[in-house]
């Protein structure tokens, strides 16, 4: 990295969100781990290896809380380069047949997964816009591509993130900054391995690949 940037990563303090903090400040660059709970932790620990690490406690559902965290990064780093949209609800998620998803349920989703992105993007987007430059990448899902059964909920929230990555890259490119989005597979992070259902999920969804169909989600 050729001059040290500024990167906020959401749901920085832990799973993949925490090993893309790493990386970057590995890389040197300065990182803001925004989290909902951790995120100090997190960015002392990073901090102890050299880099410049800030942790903040932030609730992206919440446009306060992500106005907030914003202009403590700026603050702290004078200015935001990269965004990392990682934050999100997933392993917690109860595997549950589409009709028995209450409206209560897919709201909480979709406030974290789809418009808490929207609202972190939002907050940092003067300041980026103010540099003439900027990078945002809004992590997604391959479960969209797929159609894994039983997360219908989680499964849309990912796939409006496809499409808004699509449509915000053609809205904010000519201010120059850039967007575009990352769809990991199934990946043993730290969430999933404290639920362990979500480990059983994929083992039935490999199974299904291969012909043999369960039908019960228990």
């Amino acid at each position: 990295m050729a001059e040290k940037k500024t990167v906020i990563i959401s749901g920085g303090a832990m799973g993949i969100g925490r090993a893309i903090a790493d990386r970057f400040a590995a890389e040197g660059a300065a990182v803001v781990i925004a989290d909902v709970s951790g995120a100090a932790e997190a960015a002392a620990e990073i901090a102890e290896t050299g880099a410049d690490a800030i942790g903040v406690t932030c609730d992206i559902s919440d446009p306060a809380s992500c106005q907030a965290m914003a202009a403590h990064a700026v603050e702290a780093f004078g200015r935001i380069d990269i965004l990392v949209n990682n934050a999100g609800l997933y392993s917690t998620l109860k595997l549950t047949e589409f009709s028995e998803i209450t409206p209560e349920e897919w709201q909480r989703v979709l406030n974290v997964n789809v418009i808490g992105q929207a609202l972190v993007t939002a907050a940092v987007l003067p300041t980026m816009t103010a540099q003439g430059e900027g990078a945002i990448v809004n992590m997604s899902s391959g479960t969209p591509f797929k159609g894994v059964p039983f997360l219908l909920h989680y499964v849309a929230s990912k796939g409006a993130i496809n499409v808004m990555t699509k449509a915000l890259a053609k809205e904010l490119g000519p201010t120059g900054i850039r967007v575009n989005g990352v769809a990991p597979g199934f990946t043993m992070s730290d969430g999933v391995k404290a639920n362990p259902h979500q480990i059983k999920k994929t083992a039935r969804d490999l199974a299904q690949g291969t012909g043999d169909r369960p039908r019960s989600i228990a």
